[in-house]
């Protein structure tokens, strides 16, 4: 027996979700003709959203993810964090650097999971809550390799040198799409350069993290 749902909550879930996949925003009459349902519908949806703060309408008219969702997602991190702990503790260990889980909050990379190694004499500080631009850092930097790889590029990692600290190195790998959410894990050492293996092993962290996400 199938459960009832809401039709219009289903409709504007759906709104939300072509609104999050677009850079530019869609118009009424695009989101009516993707939802299939006339443009009187879509207004209201869109009222409702705005209400909540969840969708906002430019000066064009076109319809955008709101700042509302941003308190939504702010409850999301503690969750994430703990479910990429472990996953993150056995990289930190393995590789003897600072590990973490960084996920995209709009232009920037934001760091919402931290994991020092516990037998190394020095490692990096990087501490939860750091955030900085995507194209600078490894971690950055494999989130927009993540949005461009395609099935031949499933274990593409990023390394760097000295981008956000000087004479610190990074290697971090982009969340396979299953996670659910647009993110990278990595390390950060006090190194001219990555050792080899590291960028493997930070691919096979992803891959952990994701699982326990989905």
């Amino acid at each position: 027996m199938t459960a009832e749902t809401s039709q219009t909550l289903d409709r504007g879930l759906r709104v939300l979700k072509l609104l999050a996949e677009t850079d530019h925003g869609l118009t009424v009459t695009e989101l009516s003709k993707q939802l299939g349902v006339n443009r009187t519908v879509v207004y209201r949806l869109l009222a409702t959203l705005e209400q909540h703060s969840l969708v906002r309408r430019d000066a064009g008219g076109r319809a955008r993810v709101g700042v509302g969702v941003l308190g939504l997602g702010r409850q999301v991190h503690p969750l994430v964090r703990e479910a990429a702990l472990p996953a993150l503790r056995a990289l930190a260990e393995d590789v003897g650097a600072t590990a973490h889980l960084t996920v995209v909050d709009g232009n920037d990379a934001l760091a919402v999971a931290v994991v020092e190694p516990s037998w190394t004499d020095y490692h990096v500080a990087y501490r939860t809550g750091f955030r900085h631009p995507l194209n600078r850092g490894a971690a950055g930097r494999a989130i927009l390799t993540g949005r461009a790889r395609d099935l031949l590029d499933q274990d593409a990692f990023v390394l760097t040198r000295g981008e956000l600290e000087a004479g610190a190195s990074g290697a971090a790998a982009p969340l396979p799409p299953e996670a659910g959410i647009e993110g990278s894990v990595g390390v950060v050492m006090l190194s001219d350069s990555v050792p080899p293996g590291v960028g493997p092993r930070v691919v096979r962290a992803a891959r952990e993290v994701a699982e326990v996400l989905r």
